[in-house]
């Protein structure tokens, strides 16, 4: 049985958690691969949000078992404070959640180490959010990491603290003006490690094989988005994990030859959360617009999101970097009532016009330029059926698809999971 993959094509924030929760329905599994609670996946249905940052986003529907894979970096802190929230709507996420053995654990130290590294860099910070992300994951690929298969180890106490010792001795070395309680954190932490360990913990490899075996349909969830991935992000202002298609191989070990759908999620214009070159970022009413009727504060931080046009320059390359089959338009209602629309063709680069997102896409390098359209006034919230949608947005879709060379199947009209349009 093939794998369903489904990522975010742009720095984020794409709505990634909604689209899952809507096509739950048609899967048996749904397997988070890669990034943490750094991610913010936020659902809307029945007037109420939930944001989930760890959890997969097909937990609130029975159908579908939730598995939590190798490549993920879970925070027990974090992690359970979710499920105390999952709890008030009485799901049984023991019984429909799995943890994968080989997945890392963000230490308290590690939240100390990503503040202290941040603090030490001054005005050239990256934007970090603070969560240990980073150097967890530099612990997993130096070969020091704390895994959650040591959880079951009878010596896991003794590795924790040698860890915890180094980092310490790091976060003086790094002589950051940061203050902490370490005892303090640490109870918490430890705390939340027994809520952890009553969660079931399994060979995640070896049971995506039996139930591909078995014939069951699986739809591996990624987080953040392919601009902020590791090796094809705006590097260094990405994230630690890679995001794209291939971070599902090796964030859940499925072997390529086994991915079938690769559905892309996009919003009608960009955002960008943090710090890092951003070639069509507006600064003047057409960008307050967007992040104001698109609320767009981070799920995770609450840091206000930084809007622009749509640049199809870098959406055309994170299309083909990823072997997307599918795309998925999110936040298509924000844009109403914009008298004209632009969407980024093309770069000038260095004097050159290109159409390929180059090495570099700093300010003084990269000017883009833009192909204008006519806006739409229609209010698109109630829309139900791609029959009502005006002819300015249809002559939106058709362009992008034109440029893209990949079909626009969902259009999103709003948060709620009813406000979804298949085309």
């Amino acid at each position: 049985m093939a794998v369903d993959l489904l990522l975010g094509l742009q720095w984020g924030d794409e709505g990634k958690g909604k689209i899952v929760d809507v096509l739950t329905k048609n899967y048996d599994v749904i397997a988070r691969f890669q990034g943490g609670p750094n991610a913010g996946h936020t659902l809307e249905f029945d007037g109420i949000k939930h944001v989930l940052h760890t959890i997969p986003s097909g937990i609130f529907h029975d159908s579908a078992i939730n598995l939590v894979g190798n490549g993920v970096v879970i925070d027990p802190v974090i992690f359970r404070r979710e499920l105390d929230n999952l709890s008030k709507f009485n799901i049984d996420y023991k019984s429909k959640m799995l943890i994968s053995r080989k997945a890392h654990l963000i230490l308290p130290t590690h939240r100390l180490l990503d503040a202290a590294s941040e603090a030490s860099k001054g005005k050239a910070k990256i934007g970090s959010t603070l969560k240990g992300i980073g150097p967890t994951y530099m612990d997993k690929t130096g070969r020091n990491g704390i895994r959650v298969g040591d959880l079951e180890m009878d010596n896991w106490k003794e590795k924790y603290r040698a860890l915890a010792n180094k980092h310490e001795a790091m976060i003086d070395f790094y002589k950051a003006d940061i203050q902490y309680n370490l005892a303090e954190m640490e109870t918490e932490f430890f705390a939340a490690i027994k809520v952890l360990k009553e969660l079931t913990f399994i060979d995640s490899e070896e049971y995506l094989f039996r139930a591909q075996a078995e014939g069951k349909s699986i739809l591996a969830e990624g987080a953040q988005g392919s601009l902020l991935d590791i090796d094809f992000g705006t590097y260094p202002y990405v994230t630690s994990s890679n995001t794209t298609a291939a971070g599902a191989c090796t964030g859940l070990g499925v072997a390529p030859s086994k991915i079938k759908e690769v559905f892309g999620i996009f919003k009608a214009y960009t955002t960008r959360v943090g710090s890092g070159p951003f070639p069509t970022e507006l600064f003047d009413s057409y960008g307050e617009t967007m992040g104001r009727v698109g609320n767009e504060f981070g799920a995770t931080t609450g840091r206000p999101r930084r809007c622009g046009w749509l640049d199809l320059v870098a959406l055309k390359y994170a299309v083909r970097v990823n072997g997307v089959t599918q795309l998925m338009m999110m936040k298509g209602d924000v844009l109403s009532g914009f008298d004209k629309l632009k969407v980024c063709t093309a770069y000038e680069y260095k004097g050159e016009r290109i159409s390929h997102l180059p090495y570099n896409i700093e300010a003084e390098n990269v000017k883009p330029i833009y192909t204008e359209m006519k806006g739409w006034d229609e209010d698109l919230t109630k829309l139900r059926d791609p029959s009502e949608f005006p002819a300015a947005l249809n002559d939106y879709i058709d362009f992008l698809e034109k440029e893209l060379e990949v079909p626009i199947k969902i259009v999103s009209v709003g948060p709620d999971r009813t406000q979804t349009i298949h085309r």
